[in-house]
């Protein structure tokens, strides 16, 4: 049993988590919340935790924003892209019941004092910004620490917002240069 509540977008997403894991599980129903859920999510997180798992795309990532902005002390769980991808859509939905325990598995708190661990220039180096591959390398290594696909500017802002380690973030690029075979 996951004691955080876990926060979705729609009720198909519901269905899958909660086929995937023994835990409470709340929709946002999209963006169109009201106040009240996020007064009621306030008052979750405090008592429980929330670990907040949205789908891979646009509207997804601006609902965990908003969510982030007003709620302090959420973890955040994040699928991959071709995780949650079925027929062209894109969802919670989609994903196996194996990678979405992994993703919450991996959830991560967004920490209220930011660290300036990592640099621009960190991700230049690796090839995870600039590169003509640098997408992908993103993608992987995302994947790997569990914390979903960004741009290069979100990548470094959730490096250094979720408590990620440089220890950690070197083991995961190891990682996938292995996996990339390089």
């Amino acid at each position: 049993m996951i004691k955080e509540i876990i926060v979705v977008e729609g009720k198909d997403d519901i269905t899958a988590v909660k086929a995937a894991v023994e835990a409470e599980v709340m929709a946002t129903g999209g963006f169109g919340y009201k106040k009240e859920l996020i007064e009621t999510l306030k008052t979750l997180a405090d008592r429980r935790g929330i670990i907040i798992l949205t789908d891979p795309d646009y509207a997804g990532e601006k609902i965990r924003k908003d969510l982030s902005k007003h709620i302090k002390n959420c973890k955040h769980a994040f699928l991959p892209q071709g995780k949650a991808l079925k027929k062209g859509d894109i969802g919670v939905e989609n994903a196996t019941r194996e990678d979405i325990r992994e993703a919450i598995r991996k959830a991560r708190p967004n920490k209220v004092e930011r660290k300036e661990e990592f640099t621009k220039e960190d991700l230049i180096s690796l090839g995870l910004a600039g590169g003509k591959d640098s997408r992908e390398k993103r993608d992987k290594v995302g994947e790997i620490l569990g914390i979903g696909y960004a741009n290069a500017k979100q990548f470094l802002n959730r490096l250094n917002n979720f408590g990620i380690t440089k220890e950690e973030f070197i083991k995961a690029v190891e990682r996938m240069e292995e996996i990339n075979g390089r």
